[in-house]
């Protein structure tokens, strides 16, 4: 085969988040006829060319994020080259068993290319370019540069030492991440295939394509790609996608003319990643359905390598007051250039020290500084057993606002114990047996023990909790053929045996019968959360007869029964039990023609015309920490929402159990019927059993609606009806790595420290650790904002401080410069995120907004007394009788030491230090500030240096520093009162602030609207007193129904 490339036009094209790209378009060159086993296809994105005077095909296609596109004629459009198979029917997939021939594959492979998830790793080099090309650091080269020019060597070769150990630590964290995530995903082994020839052929993964049949040995494999299992049943391990630890049972694909979809039919599909354990019976046959970036593991791989920016409002509004500041730092940049050029500077004096005002006030280290509260709260998450893999996602924990719970194994245990069984008679249902061991041998029996999944592991049995507990009630013994299994499947006619359970031998005698005698599981149709149920065909022994049985939601099994069969207290006692909380399953089952093809029965057959057998009741009890948590959450008026599949007569009992739900609270419930082609969606609201109570008013029932609507149908609906809020989800990763993945701030309950399935992995099996995430992310968010209003004001105290000394010929000494930002601000910016978060919930969530009321207000007052303070110290030193006029015949660093420096150098050096104390929250996100001993303790050992160096700075620190020595001992005490002064002023205003004094400013613009949906649609409700429509039928064509925009 002849490949050629050929450059093509570039194309645009948009990612999962809008955002636009540019790719180059590639053009592989193919010989004649090598694609024509795909068919009919090949026309849709085939072209042909002259060349060389011969015709050839030409495939357009174009890679982006890892994914290959190619041109399709018909559409007019790149698709997926996915697209060639989205087609493709479960029967379909059947017909690929036969295997591949050698040119069908290497016609497949040039068109989806090798199977591989490469994720590229950049070199040093490259990633060095692309760190110093970030405005970040173009920024810090330009004020080495200037200050290189300004003769600060000190204090330029000191940042530069800290910007080269900053960029070294930075290259090696992001090339450290980049080759884990590449050893990850990458996965080359070798992989047996069936050959179109019948031949089986050893191969690398690499060489798979779509359509190959695969081979499954029987001691199971790493599985390098997507895969329907067409013969025989897989124990797969799939926690490196789902975080679940439980291994799944897989079983064969049903060969109906149903479309194959890996989603609706993942109990039958094998994912990329996963580690299957073993293949029962022998060597299992799979088809090859998806390689590479297409994968399961390769979709999960992408979401890591092009994840969406975190949208948080604190992140833009940081960059718009960066624009706020490099306004200021423009008109001080004209002030200094104006007032300089009056006098007898040169040129290149007046350009330096005109942009240097630029790196004072916009501070390069400031990026850097508002990450270490989220560091130190990242440190503190990692010790109680969270671990965290986007820290940025730590703030946005801050502003949760509604937390949702997955039911089973989140908010309950992960186990059931049974709690009864119920069998159906010609009167109706029997009396309640508690324990099915005391049931009398019979049909039900012979469900209870046979109708699951479970299935062993060197001895030990493995399964659904829910299905282990069910079979362990009934002491039936669990077998697998092993060793000669024609012996197996001759005990049953000849059927082939998965599993074989057999009934206790210690039962009494009494119990047996008939039915006593072992049966065999010859097929299983696995459950389905779309179908609610799950089904399996037995054998009795000798193969004489055989049994379909059906387990799954009361009402599902129910619809599929022949009617004369359900009792006709059937939703009443259902009604009964699901009422107590307790987790209802029925049972049904109908005799199947032995002689009938069972291996290839079509499932719609055989789950219809069932007989009713009963009820089996679980106990799913709420863990003990819920109710506490959901406690914690109300007090906090954070709404928690459980999202649940099962009865919502269970889940409403749960609800109350765990707090979720008040005991003197009534529930709406909302009926909704889908949108079909004879009838609209229709909704009916109903109050919980017979209506509001008399002193339960409508508005009460609006607010319980709103506020207290905490059941959910499914995961996959529970994020999308919570777009205005922060959400969290909490899970244990089983079946909602969507929703972890999609919310807000995702928690998965896991073993594993990392899991790529949720932002949070919590060790601990139970809820405890959401008020925990919530309290380190408020009190981050706290300290990034304390943090970036110290580092601002920080850039203002030394702006003024140039600004005024500049007006008079001089400025800051070099090692100056070095004291204030080495020794005082980088060490007070280090240890002041080290604040604890506060071990209470308020009901108030810290603001994420930079430019509200409360900080332009809170930086403008403290901003006009680090003005006012070092005017009043410049003052009162060229006030005094000793006071001697600096030289005004040079400028700078000649200047010094003078007066007017060691004043400002003096005040200025306090504000650093009062700033970093009044700046600092505490209450109510924070513990007080003196738990945070180490902060504490340089703030003192930092005033106490100050008032050293104001009183008494001794003649060597004196030259170092360039300070005046002040003749009068007492004008030394006066500046260190005027700081006192300063100090006082500060923290009065920031404690007025925080009182809400600036709020009475809003009153002058009125009120204004929400901006957030929820918000107006609860204001909408409140007034509307037809709301909500108790116990009628509401469609789009009523006017009840309220819509907004």
């Amino acid at each position: 085969m002849l490949v050629y490339w050929i450059k093509f036009p570039h194309e645009t094209i948009k990612d999962c988040f809008g955002r636009e790209h540019v790719v180059e378009v590639l053009t592989e060159e193919l010989e004649e006829g090598s694609l024509d086993l795909l068919g009919q296809q090949e026309e849709e994105w085939r072209e042909t060319v002259q060349l060389l005077k011969e015709e050839r095909a030409l495939l357009r296609y174009f890679l982006f994020e890892g994914l290959r596109y190619v041109w399709l004629d018909r559409r007019e459009a790149f698709c997926r080259i996915s697209v060639l198979n989205e087609d493709l029917t479960c029967r379909d997939l059947f017909g690929f068993q036969r295997g591949l021939s050698r040119q069908e594959q290497s016609s497949r492979r040039c068109l989806f290319g090798d199977n591989i998830i490469n994720v590229p790793v950049k070199s040093y080099l490259r990633l060095l370019l692309e760190e110093v090309l970030n405005p970040f650091y173009i920024f810090q080269v330009g004020s080495l540069v200037l200050w290189m020019c300004d003769e600060y060597y000190y204090y330029a070769m000191c940042i530069l030492i800290i910007s080269v150990i900053s960029i070294s630590i930075s290259l090696y964290e992001t090339r450290k991440q980049s080759v884990t995530i590449r050893n990850m995903a990458r996965l080359v082994t070798d992989v047996k295939i069936r050959r179109h020839s019948g031949e089986e052929e050893c191969v690398s993964s690499l060489e798979l394509v779509p359509g190959d049949c695969l081979i499954i040995p029987q001691e199971g494999l790493l599985l390098p790609c997507d895969a329907a299992l067409l013969v025989g049943e897989c124990l797969v391990n799939e926690s490196m996608l789902t975080g679940e630890s439980i291994p799944v049972l897989k079983t064969p694909l049903p060969a109906g003319d149903t479309t194959y979809s890996s989603e609706t039919e993942r109990r039958h599909t094998l994912f990329c990643g996963t580690q299957i354990i073993q293949a029962k019976g022998g060597n299992a046959v799979a088809v090859v359905t998806s390689t590479g970036f297409f994968t399961a593991k390769g979709d999960l791989i992408s979401s890591i390598l092009y994840s969406q920016d975190t949208d948080f409002r604190f992140n833009k509004d940081a960059m718009k007051f960066l624009l706020i500041l490099g306004v200021i730092a423009l008109s001080g940049t004209i002030y200094i250039f104006v007032t300089l050029f009056k006098t007898d500077v040169t040129w290149g004096e007046l350009i330096i020290r005109a942009l240097d005002v630029v790196t004072i006030v916009v501070p390069p280290a400031l990026p850097a500084a508002i990450t270490t509260g989220t560091i130190y709260a990242q440190n503190r998450l990692k010790e109680r057993g969270i671990f965290c893999i986007s820290p940025p996602r730590i703030n946005i924990c801050g502003k949760v606002s509604v937390f949702c719970f997955d039911k089973t194994g989140t908010l309950t245990e992960e186990g059931l114990d049974v709690w009864g069984v119920m069998k159906t008679g010609p009167g109706g249902f029997s009396q309640l047996v508690p324990d099915p061991m005391l049931l009398p041998r019979g049909h039900m029996s012979v469900a209870l023990a046979s109708c699951h999944t479970v299935t062993l592991l060197q001895g030990q049995p493995l399964g659904d909790p829910l299905e282990l507990k069910m079979v362990e009630s009934t002491g039936w013994i669990l077998q697998e053929p092993e060793g000669d299994e024609d012996i197996v499947h001759s005990e049953f006619g000849g059927h082939r045996v998965l599993v074989v359970m057999r009934p206790p031998t210690d039962q009494p005698q009494y119990h047996r019968s008939s039915t006593n005698e072992a049966v065999a599981i010859v097929k299983r149709f696995p459950f389905s959360s779309a179908l609610q149920r799950m089904s399996v065909l037995t054998v009795d022994l000798g193969g004489c007869s055989a049994m379909a049985f059906l387990k799954g939601s009361p009402e599902m099994v129910a619809s599929l029964c022949r009617p004369d069969t359900v009792p006709e207290e059937f939703s009443s006692t259902l009604h009964t039990f699901s009422r107590e909380g307790l987790r209802v399953l029925a049972l049904a089952c109908k005799p199947v023609d032995i002689n009938s093809d069972m291996k290839n029965s079509e499932r719609a057959e055989v789950e219809k015309e069932m007989q009713f057998l009963g009820l089996l009741m679980m106990k799913n009890l709420v863990k003990p920490e819920s109710a506490a948590v959901i406690n914690v959450l109300n007090l906090a008026d954070i709404r928690s929402v459980m999202v649940t599949g099962d009865n919502i007569l269970t889940a409403v009992n749960v609800a109350k159990s765990c707090g979720m739900v008040g005991s003197d609270e009534k529930v709406i419930y909302v009926d909704a019927t889908p949108h079909t082609a004879e009838t609209l969606p229709t909704l009916r609201f109903s109050l919980e059993d017979e209506g509001a109570s008399p002193a339960q008013s409508t508005r009460d029932i609006i607010n319980q609606l709103l506020l207290a609507n905490h059941l959910l149908p499914s995961v996959s609906t529970s994020l999308n009806i919570f777009q205005s809020y922060r959400v969290g989800m909490c899970g244990d990763g089983a079946n909602d790595c969507g929703a972890l993945r999609a919310a807000d701030v995702g928690v998965s309950l896991s073993e594993a420290e990392a899991s790529v399935a949720s932002t949070f992995t919590s060790k601990t099996d139970n809820i405890s650790c959401v008020p925990m995430l919530i309290r380190e992310g408020r009190c981050s968010l706290v300290t990034s904002f304390s943090l970036f209003r110290y580092m601002a004001l920080y850039s203002l105290i030394q702006f003024c401080s140039v600004l005024i000394l500049n007006t008079v010929k001089t400025t800051l000494g070099d090692f100056q410069f070095l004291y204030f930002d080495l020794f005082l601000v980088t060490l007070l910016a280090m240890v002041m995120g080290r604040g604890r978060p506060s071990e209470d919930l308020h009901s108030c969530r810290p603001p994420a907004s930079l430019l509200s009321l409360p900080v332009f207000g809170s930086l403008f007052i403290h901003t006009c007394m680090i003005v006012l303070g070092q005017l009043v110290a410049f003052f009162i030193t060229t006030s005094q009788g000793w006071y001697i006029p600096l030289n005004s015949t040079v400028f700078g660093t000649y200047n010094l030491p003078n007066m007017e420096n060691n004043s400002v150098f003096d005040l200025s050096g306090f504000q650093y230090i009062i700033l970093a104390a009044v700046v600092t929250k505490s209450y109510p996100h924070k513990k007080p500030l003196y738990h945070n001993s180490i902060f504490l303790c340089l703030l003192l050992i930092q005033f106490a240096v100050m008032v050293w160096l104001v009183l008494y700075p001794g003649s060597s620190f004196s030259w170092l520093l360039q300070l005046y020595d002040f003749p009068d001992m007492k004008f030394r005490i006066l500046l260190v009162a005027v700081a006192a002064v300063n100090f006082l002023i500060c923290i009065f205003a920031e404690l007025l602030i925080d009182l809400g004094m600036l709020s009475c400013l809003r009153l002058l613009r009125g009120r204004r609207p929400s901006k957030k949906q929820y918000k107006l649609l609860k204001s909408i409700l409140s007034q509307c007193t037809t709301w909500p429509p108790l116990d009628q039928t509401l469609n789009p064509s009523d006017d009840s129904v309220i819509s907004f925009s």
